[in-house]
């Protein structure tokens, strides 16, 4: 099994994650789009998030170059943004990628932005098939997959609970 086949699923576990979240609650991120002055109606952010799910989905299931290509435009798309809304000096609460979750921009999130968009190149460059790979070895899939959810988790803590937590400290 490719060495990259974990972090490959959490990188595009992330987006099917992050879209689902804000095609239910698109709120936030209409929020932090229009305080950037971006285009912002909630039906754009729905296809939007759409679109970033099923470009998850569709790594994980038929990978390939392109499919990973636009994975990692996507975590460069986000790290732009993030840092457009750090530079603008903006109070935006959340930079609404996770839906409803009060995301704040932070300089870690665009950090965990392009460790992913490295991942996603490099499988890229693999032509990596995740749900090839783990069904050509079930025993080692399983422990792969299992692992992978793990980062998974712990990864969007990333992304959530430690700027909020920096927040709050630098508050108190």
């Amino acid at each position: 099994m490719p060495v990259l086949t974990g972090p490959a699923l959490v990188a595009a576990a992330l987006l099917v994650v992050a879209g689902a979240a804000k095609v239910a609650d698109p709120a936030n991120t209409v929020g932090a789009l229009r305080a950037l002055h971006l285009p912002s109606s909630p039906a754009l952010v729905r296809c939007g998030a759409a679109a970033e799910a099923v470009i998850g989905a569709a790594a994980i299931l038929v990978g390939g170059a392109f499919l990973w290509a636009l994975v990692a435009a996507s975590y460069a798309a986000f790290a732009g943004f993030v840092v457009a809304a750090l530079r603008a000096g903006t109070m935006i609460g959340s930079c609404g990628c996770f839906g409803h979750e009060d995301t704040p921009p932070h300089p870690l999130h665009v950090a965990l932005d392009l460790a992913l968009v490295g991942v996603a190149a490099a499988a890229a460059a693999q032509g990596l098939v995740p749900a090839e790979a783990i069904a050509d070895d079930p025993g080692q899939g399983v422990v792969v997959v299992a692992l992978a959810g793990l980062a998974l988790y712990l990864v969007y803590a990333a992304f959530v609970d430690l700027p909020r937590a920096s927040a709050r400290s630098h508050r108190h």
